[in-house]
């Protein structure tokens, strides 16, 4: 069985809303985050060297990078139902969302987050973060219109990959100048699917 190595308020919410949409029996081992400092427990250095999470574990098998897991799970359970294979003409952009993801667009958003709490020395640096979000912002919106998902005509591990994006664009105030990128999430939080996912995750409280 598949061992999710979970967070709260984290990443690794959605890899199970992941499981979940594929209907895959897992296992979670929770952590919590220090109350003060908002850091991941030290324990979670023991099941990997980065300490961070999601790590999930599928037997002797452990993966930790967020993306990564979506790739590895959507390729393996279901017969890839959430993938895109490689022979269709859809896996390119399939492919770019998910390093495009944490490659980029979660940069200059853990920016506006560490900056924000330099207070005044962190000035003279907004003004290019909150451009770069935009920029990032724009091009996902563009990206979306007239679309219901990232790739294709259903869900695939894009639309996993990239919720995370979305819920801290949210939780900033920042996703209502988006339309068809703050409809998307919305839509995403009705499936059946992810309200389970928030069921035994617990708490999550970024994009709502």
């Amino acid at each position: 069985m598949i061992r999710v190595h979970h967070l709260n308020e984290s990443r690794s919410q959605r890899i199970l809303w992941l499981l979940e949409e594929l209907e895959t029996p897992y296992e979670i081992v929770p952590y919590a985050r220090d109350a003060e400092t908002r850091l991941a427990p030290p324990t979670l250095k023991t099941v990997h060297p980065l300490g961070k999470s999601p790590v999930i574990e599928d037997g002797a098998v452990v993966i930790a990078e967020s993306g990564a897991a979506v790739e590895y799970l959507a390729a393996r359970e279901a017969h890839g139902r959430l993938g895109v294979d490689p022979a269709d003409p859809a896996w390119p952009e399939y492919i770019g969302w998910l390093h495009y993801a944490e490659g980029s667009a979660m940069l200059p958003l853990m920016l506006n987050l560490y900056v924000g709490r330099l207070g005044e020395a962190g000035a003279p640096l907004h003004p290019r973060i909150e451009g770069e979000i935009a920029n990032h912002a724009g091009f996902i919106e563009a990206s979306l219109k007239g679309r219901s998902f990232f790739v294709g005509e259903r869900l695939t591990g894009a639309d996993i990959q990239m919720s995370f994006v979305a819920e801290v664009l949210r939780a900033f105030g920042k996703l209502a100048a988006f339309p068809a990128f703050d409809a998307w999430l919305d839509r995403m939080h009705r499936r059946e699917a992810w309200t389970k996912a928030l069921e035994r995750g617990g708490p999550y409280a970024l994009g709502r």
